[in-house]
Order: structure tokens, then sequence, then C-alpha cells
């Protein structure tokens, strides 16, 4: 087994496959880097793929101490990773709790992304349900201390932007739910306390978004509600971001719709690698609606 060590001394288990320009792929919350296997076929036959299991989903290390996690820990863990390796630059694509860990190594760490997929993200950013989302993540936390991992996966994987990928693929739906059931208890709980309770709002990091130059795709299902109004933020506000949003599809996007969803992130990476993904036109932004007054 492969193991990177951040410089908290947590050891990030990783796979990898393939061979050229790095690509690395970061997992959600009820995922872990197995989620990602169908990306890592798909994209290992033209690149690098590497993806990992962040700190508290094992075989990676889970530290028991809630304050071992944030949203910048989250940043910073896919940084130790491309370090370990010798990466200086990568393709970085995560899906939900993976997706803000994405974008902010985009704001904190922009040397280090060749790209950003920012997919799936947006739960608790609208600021009218900062406080539902976080007794949310409260209810999360006791329920896995109460229950454990396996009956806490039982009703968490049927979710309102779940239900979608159980009724297109009820196979892989059944293998992501033994998948959930199968992760520590104390890791998701700790994961839960330290970063996704705590993290900032998409709409507090407006300023910091406006200057973001790196290539940026946000990628959201139609049905993922909670990404909708977020998704939209972000490419408003992100001069380097393009919006796709994939019909009929949840948050699972990369497990519920593998195809779509590698080819709408591989026609991103070429254009990137080709030199021709635009930063948005200073003209296309007007106070008027057609151009004429």
């Amino acid at each position: 087994m492969a193991f990177a060590t951040t410089d908290d001394s947590v050891k990030l288990y990783y796979e990898e496959t393939g061979s050229g320009s790095p690509i690395i792929f970061v997992h959600e919350f009820a995922g872990d880097h197995r989620s990602w296997e169908q990306q890592l076929q798909h994209f290992g036959r033209r690149y690098r793929a590497i993806t990992y299991a962040a700190r508290g989903y094992p075989p990676s290390d889970v530290p028991e101490d809630p304050a071992s996690y944030s949203q910048n820990r989250a940043a910073d863990d896919i940084l130790a990773v491309l370090d370990h390796l010798g990466i200086q630059k990568a393709h970085v694509c995560g899906l939900s709790m993976g997706g803000f860990a994405t974008l902010h190594f985009g704001l904190r760490h922009p040397s280090r992304a060749l790209s950003l997929c920012i997919a799936g993200c947006g739960y608790g950013a609208e600021l009218n349900m900062r406080e539902q989302f976080r007794a949310e993540a409260d209810a999360v936390v006791a329920a896995l201390r109460a229950d454990g991992m396996a009956a806490f996966a039982s009703r968490y994987a049927y979710g309102p932007t779940r239900v979608q990928f159980e009724a297109k693929d009820p196979r892989g739906f059944a293998v992501f739910k033994q998948a959930l059931a199968e992760h520590s208890a104390l890791g998701a709980a700790n994961t839960q306390l330290g970063c996704q309770k705590e993290r900032p709002s998409l709409y507090h990091l407006q300023s910091e978004m406006a200057g973001l130059t790196v290539p940026t795709l946000i990628l959201t299902g139609d049905e993922d509600w909670p990404c909708l109004t977020p998704a939209l933020l972000m490419k408003r506000t992100i001069p380097s971001a393009a919006l796709s949003v994939m019909p009929n599809c949840g948050h699972t996007i990369n497990l519920e719709a593998p195809d779509l969803f590698n080819s709408i992130v591989g026609d991103f990476i070429a254009q990137v690698g080709a030199g021709r993904w635009p930063t948005r036109d200073p003209r296309a932004v007007s106070g008027s609606i057609t151009g004429i007054r």
C-alpha cells in the first residue's frame, strides 16, 4: 500500500495509474478513493490518474481529534499527495466535499493547479441555509455516534439528491451504499465537525474567487438542489469558469452517469491542455440585455 504523509504526520493512502499529465481526484463525504475507479480506468489511458482516501477514511489515518480536520487541511492534503509524488502541477477534480477542497486548493495554491473541476459543490453555502446545514451536521454526528456506520449508511444513502442514482443504476448504488457502510464512524463524525460544519460559505469567498484565473469547470447535476444556485454563483464570480449541468442527475454524478461525466471532464482537460480555455471577455458582463441602449 502506498501512503503520503502530511505536515501534521497524517498518512494518506493513494492509488495511481497511467502516465502523462497528472489528474488527481478528490472524493466526497459519502465516498472514498474507490468512488473514482471508473475515472481512473478512463483517464488512466491518457493521463497519470491519481486518487486518495481523505484523512478519516481508512486505509488513510483516522485522527481522533476533530481539530485535525478542517477545510484548509482538506485543501492542503491534496498538496501533500502531489508533493509526495513529485508533481509540480496537476488537474484537480473533486466532488462535493472534494469539490470544496478543490476550490480551496485553487485559492490557496493556484500555482500548483493546471485546472480545477469543481463538481457537486454547494451544500450549506447559501446564507439562508447555513444554520440548517450546521444543525444537520450535528445530527449526522449524533447518528454516527449513536448507531454506528452501517446503520447511518442505510439512511444517508437515500438522501434527496442520491435517490436518482438508485433509480438509474441499482447495482452501482448498492456498491456505493456498501462502501459507505465500511467507513470509519469516528472519521466520518470528525469530518463533519471539523471540515463540513465549519467551512466558509461560498458567498463569503466572492472576492477571492473573483481573483482566480486557473481554468475552472463547475459541474453539477440538475437535481442536485443545494448545488444549483451556488454553481451559478461560482460561474458568475470566477472569470475563468464554465458551467455544465448534467440532466436528470443528482449528487453522485461521477458514479451515476460516469460516461457523461468523463466526457465533459475529458473535453475540459483537453481544451486546457491545448491552451484554448478562455478567460471571460469583459464585454460579456454588461448591465444591458442586448448591448444596445
